[in-house]
């Protein structure tokens, strides 16, 4: 791993990171988050009886559309041509809560980890908006990077 933190110039003024000169490949990320809540919150969204519908597709949704507009979050992220997104939730009694993971594709000059993080993120949110009423003491947690793939970097899975 290099010590240079690639989002600073020389002078230790952020800027965005030239990638021109990178080779276009194939990169993918897999992020994920977890939603902890009370039992009862977790029989609501698994019953379909939350008020505001369907918790899990709804956060569904946003952790796709949080994925595309990632560059519009995050100050340096470049904008991506985003060619997948996937987000799974699923119900997790042990949890007790809602289990997430993200998965971004694209092809280009840098990775989709930020991408991968935001759908997650905003997924993890979405639950959490959705269920709110009932449980106002949730908990989002374990945000992270799970695996990165392409690029010169190479591969990189979480332990």
């Amino acid at each position: 791993m290099s010590g240079k933190l690639t989002h600073f110039d020389e002078a230790g003024a952020a800027h965005m990171v030239d990638v021109s000169d990178k080779a276009v490949t194939d990169r993918i990320a897999t992020a994920e988050a977890h939603v902890v809540m009370q039992p009862e919150t977790l029989a609501l969204i698994e019953g379909g009886s939350a008020k505001k519908g369907d918790v899990l597709g709804v956060a569904r949704l946003a952790g796709i559309m949080g994925a595309k507009r990632t560059a519009d979050l995050i100050p340096l992220c470049h904008p991506l041509p985003v060619t997948k997104v996937s987000v799974d939730l699923t119900c997790d009694a042990d949890l007790p809560g809602v289990r997430i993971s993200a998965t971004v594709k694209t092809s280009g000059q840098t990775g989709v980890e930020m991408e991968a993080l935001t759908a997650a993120s905003t997924a993890a949110l979405t639950v959490y908006d959705m269920v709110k009423a009932a449980d106002r003491g949730m908990q989002i947690g374990g945000l992270r990077v799970t695996l990165k793939d392409g690029g010169k970097s190479g591969r990189f899975e979480a332990p």
